[in-house]
């Protein structure tokens, strides 16, 4: 399988040295199948960052360490969900958390919601050539069908989090999950436009000294 993901992709970072970046930041360990997935999505990453701007990072180490290290520390602390549950990411960007938690949870259904077409071109070539079970949903989530929740939705990164996050509490199933990726002393804010969340947990990202990723759950 690694022949075949990285045919065409020239990884500035290997496989090795990721594994070895995540066992730095206290990371549970992952197959090395999971690792060369990993390495091939650094480099398209790299790739299309050259022309279209999908992380305002550049070196391929601080990814690693800005962006998959956060994304994995949250698809390991996410709940143990049936087989078939499914997740929405508010506002993918670069598929940052949606695709990390698709290669390390492939029990989720992952829904990857971007609105700016080049974007979304990014992640349809991203998930064909990682070959992870991912839908593309090219739009802005408020244009999905009425009728689609999720069990989970994930906000990290986006504009207009308070209305993002009202939005985003509408789409989860009964007893869903709401996951946002925030910094301290942020809590207050976001517990006053969410009301009718219960606050389960709240972990500090590892690396980054005021992050933290809260874990809601709707009543």
């Amino acid at each position: 399988m690694a022949a075949s993901l990285n045919q065409g992709v020239d990884s500035a970072v290997t496989a090795e040295e990721i594994a070895q970046a995540f066992q730095e930041a206290g990371l549970e360990a992952l197959s090395s199948e999971k690792l060369t997935q990993f390495e091939t999505y650094l480099a398209l990453l790299l790739k299309w960052n050259a022309k279209l701007n999908l992380t305002s990072i550049r070196e391929p180490k601080a990814i690693i360490r800005r962006h998959f290290v956060e994304c994995i520390q949250c698809a390991q602390a996410l709940p143990q969900l049936q087989e078939g549950s499914t997740l929405l990411d508010f506002g993918s960007g670069g598929g940052l958390p949606g695709i990390p938690i698709a290669i390390c949870r492939p029990e989720i259904q992952v829904t990857l919601a971007e609105s700016q077409r080049k974007k979304t071109a990014f992640l349809r070539e991203a998930v064909r050539t990682l070959g992870v079970q991912v839908e593309v949903f090219d739009g802005r989530v408020e244009d999905m069908p009425e009728e689609r929740r999720f069990s989970i939705v994930t906000l990290r990164a986006v504009d207009k989090m308070a209305e993002a996050c009202r939005e985003a509490v509408s789409r989860i199933t009964l007893h869903g999950w709401i996951v946002v990726f925030s910094t301290t002393g942020k809590e207050a804010e976001i517990n006053e436009t969410l009301p009718e969340i219960q606050w389960r947990q709240r972990l500090r990202i590892r690396g980054l000294e005021k992050g933290e990723i809260l874990f809601g759950q709707g009543s």
